[in-house]
Formats: C-alpha cells, sequence, structure tokens
C-alpha cells in the first residue's frame, strides 16, 4: 500500500483504530493517534498528501494539453496508417474475416475489430 493510497483512507484507518480500542505511535515521528495532537497531525499529513496527489494530476492535464497544442503525439501510435486503415475497411466489405485481414498486416485481430467498430459508430451517426 502506497503512503498516498493510506493517506486517502486515514479517516477510516482512523475510526476502525477507535473502534477496537487501539492506537498509533510512531517511534521515528512525533505521531500519536491516542492524543489530539497526534490525530491532528496525521490528518494534516494526509490532507496533504490529497493536496500533492491533485497538483500532479492537474500538471499530468496541463502537459498533456501542451503538447497537443504543440502537435505530439499523445498515447501510442496507430498500427496501421490512414491507406492501411482503408484497404483493411475494403476487405472487410469484401466479406474476408478480421482475422485473415489481421495476418494480412501483421497486427493482431483486435485492431482490425477496433477499426471496423470505429466505422460503425461514425456511419451512426
Amino acid at each position: 500500500m502506497t503512503l498516498l493510497f493510506a493517506a486517502l483512507l486515514l479517516p477510516q484507518i482512523l475510526e476502525r483504530l477507535d473502534e477496537v480500542g487501539a492506537g498509533f505511535r510512531s517511534t521515528t515521528e512525533a505521531i500519536d493517534t491516542t492524543t489530539p495532537a497526534g490525530r491532528m497531525m496525521l490528518q494534516m499529513l494526509g490532507a496533504f498528501a490529497e493536496f500533492e496527489r491533485q497538483m500532479i494530476r492537474e500538471r499530468t492535464k496541463l502537459g498533456i494539453a501542451r503538447a497537443r497544442l504543440e502537435g505530439k503525439q499523445i498515447g501510442n501510435r496507430h498500427s496501421l496508417t490512414p491507406r492501411q486503415q482503408a484497404m483493411a475497411l475494403q476487405m472487410i466489405d469484401e466479406g474476408k474475416s478480421q482475422s485473415e485481414i489481421a495476418e494480412v498486416f501483421r497486427v493482431h485481430r483486435s485492431t482490425i475489430c477496433r477499426l471496423a467498430g470505429e466505422r460503425r459508430v461514425l456511419e451512426y451517426r
């Protein structure tokens, strides 16, 4: 369990410790959940962990947005070029199986299945 995950579960952990009559006392830090000051300190650490998690999320979103504005590729590249995609769709229309088409283009069958599904979605719009 990571520290961040534990910090997010902190209120439930503290409540459960109280229910069973137990507490947490750190041997290296001044944290003792059997005292009000210790509980407050642990809750503050949890709040800082949540704050840091939100900051990481925000920085990640901004970085992705900036990369998109700069025209950079986000995520994995397509296995098939647009020309190959058109050829694969034409082969589907001709009645070839997705497995056969996948073998021709040396991709996984799920790639062809996904391509066919995307076309169906676009046709129904």
